[in-house]
């Protein structure tokens, strides 16, 4: 399909309007996509209609195809998703997701900031979810805030305990131990820098709400993923390919979009998951307003190369 429309904000950002990326597979212009998974390829539940085929006819135009992840799961555990999804895991490249990133760093400890780092932390994550593991990274999980060297946020349903197992917490709660950390100053990773996540349509808080809010009570954060352009970097190398080469697809004008501005790549703007409703979009492939679009992507101050209302061809 042929580009619709184009049109350009205040800041003289010239972005194209598509039906589907059909017209763009098929000029072969980009060697590597670099694509979202919540809110573009499905929903948590099931995979947006037409995703599966899209997928199938992206790879067919010659398209390396890695999934970018503020996901706090490892890139193994990513890609069984998309497989029990019924997506071909065997399309991809691979995978990169923050919590992959925020495991080979704690790791491996040759980055200045993580070699500086003690070994025991407070460690918050999921428990509807499942509880993230810390095996083989040598912490010692903690509860009490005097004994910790730094907060490792995975998830936003519990605290972790020093025998492995998760104890359900508030948002509210979490906060409050987050009050303590802070005046403390320890500083905080996040495994995952979404605030938010569309989940079966809801959205979910994610742990990027508990990042912003150490912030502003004055804690550092590390930030493990998009819109820190460190992970589209690794999806560049994991593809083997430049920044010319490359466009990341995405529904967060916030993570996606400015991310793939920070990297210096092109992006196309999924317009159907995140903001939907902020869009004023009802229903699935809606198109939205295109002012609306240009007013929210100044808002941001996240500028797409394309627009489209969903990962179709």
């Amino acid at each position: 399909m042929m580009p619709q429309s184009s049109i350009k904000s205040s800041e003289a950002q010239l972005f194209q309007t598509l039906n589907g990326l059909q017209h763009l597979a098929e000029t072969r212009r980009f060697k590597a996509w670099l694509l979202d998974q919540f809110g573009v390829l499905h929903d948590g539940k099931q995979p947006y209609p037409g995703a599966i085929s899209t997928l199938k006819k992206l790879a067919g135009s010659g398209a390396r195809m890695v999934i970018i992840s503020n996901s706090s799961r490892r890139a193994s555990t990513t890609m069984e998703k998309i497989k029990s999804l019924g997506f071909d895991p065997s399309l991809f490249v691979g995978a990169i997701t923050s919590g992959e990133l925020t495991h080979q760093f704690l790791q491996r400890r040759d980055d200045d900031w993580f070699a500086a780092l003690g070994k025991s932390c407070i460690h918050m994550t999921w428990s509807d979810r499942g509880a993230i593991s810390l095996e083989g990274l040598g912490l010692q999980v903690v509860e009490n805030v005097e004994d910790a060297d730094f907060v490792l946020a995975h998830g936003t349903e519990a605290l972790g305990q020093s025998s492995g197992s998760a104890s359900p917490m508030t948002l509210d709660e979490l906060e409050k131990i987050l009050e303590r950390c802070a005046a403390k100053k320890i500083p905080m990773i996040v495994a995952n820098p979404d605030f938010v996540t569309v989940e079966a349509r809801a959205l979910r808080v994610m742990p990027g709400t508990l990042a912003a809010t150490y912030e502003k009570l004055g804690g550092e954060v590390k930030w493990m993923g998009k819109p820190d352009k460190i992970i589209y970097k690794s999806a560049m190398a994991m593809a083997g390919v430049d920044a010319v080469d490359s466009i990341a697809v995405g529904d967060s004008l916030h993570h996606d979009i400015k991310g793939a501005n920070a990297a210096g790549i092109e992006s196309a703007f999924i317009t159907g998951g995140i903001h939907a409703t902020e869009l004023g979009i009802g229903s699935f492939g809606q198109v939205p307003d295109l002012s609306c679009v240009q007013a929210l992507a100044n808002k941001y101050e996240a500028h797409p190369s394309y627009v489209l209302p969903a990962f179709t061809w």
